[in-house]
């Protein structure tokens, strides 16, 4: 059964997540409710090599992000569903600057995104330099997080909402 959100507290479970590959494998998993599909079918929809997904889906297996989903079937493919619909790293583990391959994955699903869909005018962002502290803007990106959730629209094309919290890049 699907949890609603997992936190993230063991710094493997953030190695896990720290290979483009695994993140678009986590998204595809937790698309629909408690979807659930074999290795084979991933690599197929994902447009890559099963042999070498495997790799990938074993270690999200062992870091305890994706699971079996039907522990009686013995069948040779057996199918993976994800363990929760929402991941959140723990306090802890972003303090201890255990995120950087998360983060890695995140900027580079926005680069290949930003590749894909800037042309047609479906990739939007925004920035804002803005006076807070960091624990208000981690606030506020959850509070935003939760509305964006609380008002999904099952008609609706999925988007990927990204956001990050630091200080300028340039100290001006």
């Amino acid at each position: 059964m699907q949890e609603t959100t997992l936190v993230l507290d063991k710094p493997e479970q953030l190695k896990a997540l720290g290979h483009p590959l695994r993140v678009r494998v986590l998204e595809m998993l937790g698309q629909e409710g408690d979807w659930q599909l074999t290795n084979r079918e991933l690599a197929q929809r994902l447009g890559v090599d099963p042999g070498h997904l495997h790799f990938h889906v074993r270690m999200l297996l062992k870091a305890g992000l994706i699971e079996l989903a039907d522990a009686n079937n013995r069948g040779r493919e057996k199918p993976y569903r994800a363990v929760a619909k929402v991941f959140r790293i723990a306090p802890e583990l972003l303090a201890a600057g255990g995120a950087s391959d998360i983060q890695a994955a995140m900027i580079d699903q926005v680069q290949r995104a930003h590749g894909l869909y800037s042309a047609d005018g479906t990739f939007r962002s925004a920035q804002l330099e803005v006076k807070l502290t960091i624990d208000d803007a981690l606030e506020l990106t959850s509070k935003f997080l939760e509305e964006a959730r609380k008002r999904e629209d099952d008609d609706a094309d999925k988007i990927v909402l990204t956001m990050f919290a630091h200080p300028p890049a340039n100290k001006d």
